[in-house]
């Protein structure tokens, strides 16, 4: 009977939780998924080729957030959101490509899968931020 109820209350703490944990993850991949367009957006020496016609960085980055928004929360990672948005045009299927300041021209979701590697190792090199040390204000007196 205890083995019961402890499984029952296991279940239903996961039930519970389960919600939140969810939402954590999205904030997480919404967080690196506009980190991934920022990046873009600062892009140096970089131009991009969409359907055939060259755009900066920062248009290219604004293409990608109204992309994104245009998919009203169907995007779960930043992977989802490579695949699905920064890879090719969803009107004719071309791929999206980058080129660089020496010629050299490669896919896009290469050149964003190596973006997102770089976001993620200097989140890895990065410590969290320190939980603040003061001490908390005195309730007010009333």
């Amino acid at each position: 009977m205890d083995r019961i109820r402890l499984c029952l209350v296991f279940a239903l703490c996961v039930l519970v939780a389960s919600p939140w944990v969810a939402h954590a993850v999205t904030r997480q991949s919404d967080a690196e998924i506009s980190a991934l367009i920022g990046k873009v957006e600062h892009a140096r020496g970089v131009t991009f080729i969409r359907n055939g016609s060259a755009h900066g960085a920062g248009e290219a980055a604004a293409h990608l957030r109204r992309k994104l928004a245009a998919a009203h929360g169907r995007i779960g990672s930043a992977e989802q959101f490579i695949d699905a948005i920064g890879t090719r045009s969803s009107m004719t299927g071309i791929a999206y490509r980058v080129r660089f300041a020496d010629g050299r021209e490669i896919d896009s979701a290469a050149w964003l899968r190596q973006l997102l590697r770089e976001l993620r190792a200097e989140r890895l090199r990065s410590p969290p931020p320190a939980a603040s040390t003061a001490p908390a204000p005195a309730p007010a007196r009333r």
